[in-house]
C-alpha cells in the first residue's frame, strides 16, 4: 500500500535536479550503505520499481529496484555505477510510470530495448553483471536513464509528451486511452 507521504521526499517533475548527471560512486562506506538503505524504505512506501538517487535529491549513480515477482520481503536490488553494456534490437513499447510524475500519476508509453545487459556494483562494491528482458529489463533503463538526467517523458511520442505535461501542470493524472501496454 503506498505512503502518500513518501512522495513528500521524492523530487517531482520540474525539479532541476531530475535533470542533472549523477556522479560515480567512490566509497562504499556507512554513509553509503545508509543512504542505500533509505532509498530502499522510500521506494517500499511509494510502492515503486525503482528510485534513483537523482530522485532524491543525490547526485550519485546508484539506483534501488524490485521486480513484480519479488516477495514482499525479498531484499531490494541495488546498482551501483552501472553501464548498459548491451541492448537487443528488438524494442517493445509498453506503459510506464514514475515515482517523480507519481503525486499527478502521470503514465506514457515508451520504447525500449526488449533485452539489456547492465555491468555495475552491488552495494558492497562487488562487480555485477545483470541480463535482463521484459520488464526487468525495462525497470533497469528507466533508472538508468534517471541517472543521466532523462525521463521518460523524453522517450515518449510528442503527442503523448504534451498531454502528459498538460496533466503535470493541472495536477491531474492522465494515461493514453491505448489499452495495448501494461505496466512493467
Amino acid at each position: 500500500m503506498t505512503d502518500p507521504t513518501a512522495f513528500d521526499h521524492i523530487r517531482q517533475w520540474g525539479d532541476p535536479v531530475l535533470r542533472e548527471t549523477a556522479r560515480p560512486v567512490e566509497t562504499f562506506d556507512a554513509a553509503f550503505a545508509q543512504q542505500v538503505g533509505e532509498m530502499i524504505e522510500l521506494m517500499r512506501r511509494a510502492d515503486g520499481a525503482g528510485l534513483a538517487a537523482t530522485q532524491v535529491g543525490a547526485l550519485r549513480r546508484v539506483f534501488v529496484y524490485r521486480l513484480p515477482d519479488d516477495e514482499d520481503d525479498a531484499p531490494a536490488r541495488v546498482v551501483v555505477n552501472p553501464e548498459l553494456v548491451e541492448t537487443s534490437d528488438t524494442t517493445e513499447t509498453a506503459l510506464e510510470g514514475c515515482l517523480s510524475l507519481g503525486k499527478a500519476s502521470v503514465n506514457v508509453e515508451v520504447e525500449r530495448p526488449q533485452a539489456v545487459v547492465l555491468d555495475g556494483f552491488d552495494e558492497h562494491g562487488r562487480p555485477i553483471r545483470i541480463a535482463a528482458e521484459g520488464g526487468h529489463a525495462r525497470v533497469l533503463q528507466h533508472e538508468l536513464d534517471h541517472l543521466d538526467g532523462v525521463l521518460m517523458l523524453d522517450r515518449t511520442t510528442p503527442e503523448q509528451r504534451r498531454a502528459a505535461v498538460r496533466a503535470l501542470n493541472a495536477g491531474v493524472a492522465w494515461r493514453p486511452e491505448s489499452e495495448a501496454s501494461t505496466d512493467p
